[in-house]
């Protein structure tokens, strides 16, 4: 019976319609080029390969390398990668069709494929896991502004190469990059170097030569720096910057610019290691020891690591550059990879503060017996007092907070929370302490072993020792910077200036003087890169301070004889890198050694230390190193072999996760090689 005035006939041609358009006959296969090989989004270690697919005639123009796709995959439909398209297919079954482009754009080019596919075969990890680092989400409204770039690209503003000057060699690596030749090299900075005006020199004289540039910087602070210089070297339009800091939508635009070719320089974070440069040229890196560049999502791969495979590959220039020198570069340099680009000593002491270490002499002992025990002795004192008749003096302190933890008074026991077992301590110097975990108060906290309720500091924070200082310099400005609260450049006149590591602000001018407190808390944290990380903090930190023909000392407080604290004495970054990729190798660790620290269920690491033994060469020297429970369910084991062997140790964990994951084991294990850290 026909409803709401619909006549019988309607109703007929309805279904007729309906009927016709549910067996549509499909779009048959184009005749040209018919195979796409994709890579489909999906994570699993047994299914890291491609698969062939029927491009259908109406999408065949669209489905071009490199484009986003849809497609049916274990009946699901899936995202993926068009790599390639090919007149034939080796597999023998009945191939699918691509279901959809989702986009024409041609986001994954050949090149950052390649490199993907190098990335996660260095780390045993999963292709689709290295390309959603490499491509960030689409946002199709960004694809439909429509961005042109003008063309020809501009010229670069100015071909100076003044920031180059100190350094005997630089000359020769700057011409190799005119001649489009790939050079490869390690700079170490003197001392107030402007690291981010030499790097956007370099990358002019890339782009002069008509190639592209990389470079890449540590964090949001020294990206602002980056392109402040890039801004003067290159121009507003010469360079491009990528970083997830942008947010979802200019990330997108920012990496199309690069796509599209906008400019010949692209600049960023961590997350620019796989931008989309055009015919590059060089790949730069500052600070490569810094822990931002390592990737906190799977297969976990490092910066450092992605330029040089990338460098590599695709044949181009390579520069890593900081104050300090990591054990990874210095095993460059003795391998001959790479070439040194340094100043002659006389250059660097003219550049350098003068450098002491408190109670270093029997003269410093004689005139202060605490020198060696005080938190702030007497000649810190008297640096800081001296330095602020001409400026701003630095003091950094291992820890932000108050009094970030509390021992008792009496036995030393750590002060916890009565309520959850967390650390007790103070935010303010009024109030009673609280639960760094759950932040309940403890105004009646006891010590379980001896009683008494006095507590005392067992380490001082950043605001705390700012609280002090301003006690003793009364009418000096008083200014902290670390955390939640950053200071990017502070101006040429008398201040105490307390950061953490890593949050030091930028003198106008340099600071007159610098204190860096509490030298062995850096040393002391659970990390066998420790005495490195370390290194680097308080170089990056003397940097910023005046030579000392202008005045600029910088103390240190700690313990005189300490390796680590001799090498900032002697300003020999070189040197200390050495000794401790020497000690590397005697230990069996990176980067002298291939390692894998593996993470999880207790019978499933086991389970994959048991495969690999199996699959690894036994003439390979596979070192098996626990596992150790790391708490009542998870394990954790070290597998190692040395560096010639790193491939196969690779491959072996590629493969014993994959036969974990065909036959479905329960228990995720975390692979990491190489691992940033290491304790």
């Amino acid at each position: 019976m026909a409803q709401n005035g619909d006549s019988p006939e309607q109703l007929t041609l309805l279904r007729e319609t309906v009927r016709r358009s549910r067996t549509k006959e499909p779009a048959g296969i184009t005749s040209s080029v018919p195979i796409a090989r994709i890579a489909v989004d999906v994570s699993l270690p047994h299914l890291d390969r491609t698969f062939d697919y029927l491009v259908p005639d109406d999408l065949a123009e669209a489905a071009q390398p490199g484009t986003r796709v849809k497609v049916r995959f274990a009946g699901k439909d899936l995202d993926g990668f068009v790599l390639a398209r090919m007149e034939s297919s080796e597999h023998e079954g009945k191939l699918s069709r691509i279901r959809k482009v989702v986009s024409p754009e041609q986001v994954l080019t050949p090149e950052v494929a390649d490199l993907c596919r190098a990335v996660a075969d260095r780390y045993a990890g999963v292709f689709a896991d290295v390309t959603r680092l490499a491509v960030p989400p689409r946002h199709a409204k960004v694809e439909a502004e429509g961005l042109k770039c003008s063309q020809p690209v501009q010229p670069v503003a100015s071909t100076s190469r003044s920031e180059w000057a100190p350094y005997p060699l630089a000359g020769g690596f700057l011409n190799a990059l005119t001649r489009s030749e790939a050079p490869r090299a390690i700079w170490t900075a003197v001392p107030g170097a402007d690291w981010a005006l030499a790097f956007a020199q370099a990358a002019a004289v890339c782009a002069a030569a008509g190639r592209g540039a990389l470079l890449l910087a540590a964090d949001a602070r020294d990206l602002d720096r980056l392109a402040a210089a890039c801004t003067a070297v290159l121009g507003p339009d010469g360079f491009v910057t990528l970083s997830a800091d942008l947010g979802p939508t200019a990330r997108y635009r920012a990496f199309l610019a690069a796509l599209r070719g906008c400019a010949r320089v692209v600049i960023g974070t961590r997350a620019a290691a796989f931008a989309p440069v055009a015919d590059l040229g060089l790949v730069a890196l500052w600070d490569d020891g810094d822990d931002s560049y390592a990737e906190p999502r799977a297969p976990y791969p490092h910066a450092r690591e992605v330029l040089l495979l990338r460098a590599h590959r695709q044949k181009c220039a390579a520069l890593l550059g900081g104050f300090a020198r990591s054990a990874e570069t210095a095993a460059l340099l003795e391998s001959g990879w790479a070439g040194e680009l340094i100043a002659d000593r006389t250059v660097i002491r003219a550049a350098a503060p003068a450098v002491h270490i408190a109670g270093e002499s029997d003269t410093d002992l004689a005139r202060d017996p605490a020198a060696r025990a005080a938190r702030l002795p007497h000649r810190a004192f008297e640096v800081a007092r001296e330095g602020l008749k001409t400026g701003p003096v630095l003091v950094q302190v291992p820890r932000a907070g108050y009094l970030p933890s509390l021992v008792c008074q009496t036995c030393r026991a750590p002060s916890r929370c009565s309520t959850c077992g967390g650390t007790l301590r103070r935010t303010g110097g009024s109030g009673p302490p609280s639960c760094s975990v759950c932040g309940r108060p403890a105004a009646d906290h006891r010590c379980p072993e001896c009683g008494d309720t006095r507590m005392r500091a067992a380490v001082v924070g950043a605001r705390r020792t700012a609280e002090e200082l301003g006690r003793a310099f009364p009418g000096v400005l008083v200014r902290t910077s670390g955390g939640d609260s950053m200071l990017d450049f502070v101006p040429d006149q008398p201040a105490l200036i307390v950061t953490t590591p890593g949050a030091e602000p930028v003198a106008e001018v340099g600071y007159s003087a610098a204190l860096l407190l509490d030298t062995w808390l850096l040393l002391a944290r659970p990390d066998l890169r420790a005495p490195e990380e370390a290194v680097r903090r308080w170089f990056n930190a003397a940097a910023l301070v005046r030579p000392a023909r202008e005045g600029g000392a910088v103390i240190m407080v700690g313990e005189p004889s300490a390796t680590p604290l001799q090498a900032v004495v002697r300003w020999s970054p070189e040197g200390f890198a050495s000794r401790e990729l020497e000690e590397r190798r005697t230990a069996r660790l990176a980067p002298a050694a291939k390692l894998a620290e593996l993470t999880g269920p207790t019978d499933a690491v086991a389970d994959l230390v048991a495969r690999v033994r199996e699959l690894v060469d036994p003439q390979a020297g596979l070192e098996v190193l626990g596992p150790v429970a790391v708490d009542d369910e998870t394990a954790r084991a070290v597998v190692r072999t040395p560096r010639s062997a790193g491939t196969s140790l690779a491959r072996a964990l590629k493969e014993g996760q994959a036969a974990r994951s065909t036959k479905k084991l329960v228990g995720a294990v975390r692979v990491q090689v190489d691992p940033a850290s290491f304790g």
